[in-house]
């Protein structure tokens, strides 16, 4: 099961590491930090061929980004290119996972063991990128205590202890709208600083924790929109708008 719509960049804001430090402590925007994930997984692409270089304009075709925005979100990070050479490729991936926060392990919980949490679970891809499933969480009687590959499935209620003695700063929430605001509190009362919520409905939390959401019926609508442009035209009201760049102005 591919779940690429998982971005680990997708957080809003992510403070920057740099090769070469600066004195200004900006934060790095959404964009910015998802192409820098689609940068890291093209040069892990070119080091399995083999290569040991690579340059701008190469890493940018692969991924039909211009080479001038290749350039530019590299060096809000710092400098990685060297003259007559371009990008030394092992040296930016580890510069790269740095800055995504992804060369240290971190502890992830699952709450929510429904059809999409135990999806998840099953999901491969987390552990290659720093993240392993250290804890599950459920209210459904009958999933609690079901074993997930030596993972006990916990009540709600344990999350406290189990968060505190697992170190899980990062979760997945994957439970009904209609509970998502509730057990969210709880997430963030035990110490939860990043929730991937999955619950179509938007979360408030505080300031200090960070939210990414992941709405499957809302990208299914931009990529409905994307595709019934590309054949030629809006239908709307009983006519077509032929051109969007003229008509959505």
């Amino acid at each position: 099961m591919d779940f690429a719509f998982l971005d680990p960049g997708a957080s809003d804001l992510v403070r920057e590491p740099r090769r070469e430090p600066s004195s200004d402590n900006r934060l790095a925007p959404k964009a910015v930090v998802g192409r820098v994930s689609l940068y890291l997984r093209q040069l892990e692409a070119f080091q399995r061929q083999g290569k040991t270089t690579v340059s701008s304009s190469l890493l940018g075709e692969a991924l039909a980004i211009n080479n001038a925005q290749v350039r530019k979100d590299l060096a809000f990070f710092g400098q990685f290119g060297y003259p007559g050479i371009g990008y030394r490729i092992e040296e930016l991936i580890a510069a790269l996972r740095h800055i995504l926060g992804i060369d240290r392990d971190w502890p992830l919980a699952i709450v929510g063991l429904g059809n999409l949490g135990r999806a998840l679970l099953k999901y491969r891809g987390f552990r290659s990128r720093g993240f392993h499933i250290a804890a599950l969480f459920d209210n459904d009687p009958a999933k609690i205590g079901e074993d997930h590959d030596g993972l006990t499935v916990e009540p709600i209620e344990a999350m406290p202890r189990v968060v505190a003695a697992r170190h899980v700063s990062l979760a997945i929430l994957s439970v009904p709208a209609e509970a998502a605001q509730r057990v969210a509190d709880q997430m963030v009362a035990c110490g939860i600083l990043g929730i991937l919520n999955f619950a179509p409905v938007p979360l408030s939390v505080p300031p200090a924790v960070n939210v990414v959401a992941v709405d499957l019926s809302v990208q299914l609508e931009h990529l409905a929109y994307k595709v019934q442009n590309t054949q030629g035209g809006i239908s709307f009201a009983g006519s077509t708008l032929r051109s969007h760049h003229d008509s959505l102005e």
